[in-house]
């Protein structure tokens, strides 16, 4: 059973309203996080787990080009404010 969304929240159940601020700056974190971690542990000989480390990178990049491209998509819409949680 769905229920109906709270008033004056954005969005509708079908198309949530995406934090996409939040969403970018946890996708740059765990690009630099995996980027390092990735590096050390290649440094340490820990090949397996360097690729794995630096896949989950790529993987965070291409999440924050994505974001980034739907920021500017929904500022040409006049959306947003700027907000953290926006």
């Amino acid at each position: 059973m769905m229920r109906a969304q709270p008033r004056g929240a954005r969005g509708t159940v079908g198309h949530p309203y995406s934090a996409l601020n939040l969403r970018l700056l946890l996708a740059v974190f765990g690009f630099f996080t995996s980027a390092v971690l990735g590096a050390l542990s290649l440094a340490a000989g820990l090949t397996w787990l360097a690729v794995i480390l630096f896949v989950l990178a790529a993987t965070a990049l291409v999440d924050s080009v994505i974001v980034e491209l739907r920021r500017r998509a929904r500022s040409r819409e006049g959306g947003g404010r700027g907000s953290l949680f926006e």
